[in-house]
């Protein structure tokens, strides 16, 4: 049986690629799925199999498909992610698209109703795992590592994201902390005096289920960490005009 239709246009690879995504809309395919041989995509298609691999690359760069060499290798379509959109946005802020008080500004209105969820979604399970990240933050703080410190608080959020519950969410917090990893490693860290003991609070309110609180607490920590950088993004630049 015939699963795709001839394309014949210029841009043959954009049908191909445009086949396929509506499939995985219908849910025709779903994630862990192996696409017919390359051999029998092409014919199927109508087109080289070289136009054939544009189009699969395109969906591997895009997230979607994942090729694997080999015996038992080919195209399959991979569980969901956001790891594109992760490196999408990372790209834009490298270009200089989105500015470090875009970036900021956005973590704040994005933590403090990930926060919010989470205190309504989160398990025992999610508790535990903050429990540790928080403690790992501390012993990192004990032995004066920052660089550890800070990719501790990182994930911190993203496990605050996965007890929210929400895909999108996760998504956008992980594009936010890849991005918040480049830009605080250019312009520096903030003293742990400040992060920390806002962290222990956060969890305490996260634990409870304090909802509002644990809002409160992260556009609290969220607004000083953005007058901090912010501050020091502007001391970059006076500096540089001198």
């Amino acid at each position: 049986m015939r699963e795709f239709r001839p394309v014949a246009t210029r841009r043959a690879f954009e049908e191909i690629t445009d086949q396929i995504r509506s499939r995985l809309s219908r849910h025709a395919l779903r994630a862990g799925d192996r696409l017919p041989s390359e051999r029998e995509l092409a014919g199927q298609f109508h087109v080289s199999r070289n136009t054939l691999r544009e189009a699969l690359r395109s969906l591997e760069i895009a997230g979607l498909v994942e090729l694997r060499k080999g015996a038992t290798g080919g195209a399959f379509i991979k569980e969901g992610g956001g790891e594109a959109a992760v490196a999408g946005l990372a790209d834009l802020f490298h270009l200089g698209a989105i500015r470090p008080k875009d970036l900021t500004e956005a973590r704040i209105v994005i933590g403090a109703e990930v926060a919010r969820l989470a205190c309504a979604r989160r398990t025992a399970a999610d508790i535990e795992l903050l429990e540790r990240n928080v403690q790992a933050a501390e012993a990192a703080t004990a032995a004066g590592d920052v660089e550890r410190r800070a990719a501790v608080n990182y994930d911190f959020h993203r496990l605050l994201a996965r007890a929210a519950r929400n895909p999108v969410l996760i998504v956008i917090t992980d594009a936010l902390m890849e991005m918040t990893r480049h830009f605080v490693e250019r312009v520096g860290y903030m003293p742990n005096r400040y992060v920390m003991p806002s962290r222990r609070r956060l969890l305490e309110h996260v634990r409870a289920g304090k909802g509002e609180a644990a809002a409160r607490e992260m556009t609290s920590m969220l607004k000083r960490l953005q007058r901090f950088h912010l501050a020091r993004v502007e001391e970059t630049r006076t500096k540089g005009d001198r």
